[in-house]
């Protein structure tokens, strides 16, 4: 089995886009491209360019076949840290449907969508909201 490398992202609202490393920590992307050169090139000689780097070739259709998309779920539990088991516990989703939605068995519905969504915008928040609230007993 081959080792995977998994790039997880973050855009700030400010605008600027973090990597989150694997320890938990987060660095910035700092984007190097010059724009003002770009926009001064016709279609014509931005594909060209593009061509030239040997990192950006197009995918072939060949390639396009082998490839396959990990689910959002599966890279939002993995960003997370967390396992299948931990992620079900944490957001109340039962673990056969999250199996189901990982493995590309069936696609979350729209609410859940909308859920997971949330999730992915604050996970402690919905861990927060979905905790018992503990209240001191009345004598």
């Amino acid at each position: 089995m081959s080792k995977e490398t998994i790039t997880v992202v973050k855009r700030q609202s400010d605008g600027r886009v973090l990597q989150i490393l694997d320890d938990g920590s987060t660095r910035e992307l700092v984007d190097t491209t010059d724009w003002e050169a770009l926009r001064a090139m016709s279609d014509e000689a931005v594909e060209a360019a593009a061509l030239a780097d040997p990192d950006a070739q197009p995918i072939t259709e060949q390639d396009a076949a082998k490839m396959h998309r990990v689910p959002r779920i599966k890279t939002l539990r993995r960003a997370l840290h967390l396992t299948q088991e931990e992620f079900s516990t944490r957001y109340h989703i039962p673990l056969g449907t999250l199996r189901d939605w990982e493995q590309g068995r069936c696609e979350p519905d729209q609410p859940s969508r909308a859920y997971l969504r949330v999730i992915a915008h604050d996970p402690d928040g919905v861990m927060r909201a979905l905790t018992p609230l503990v209240t001191p007993s009345s004598r």
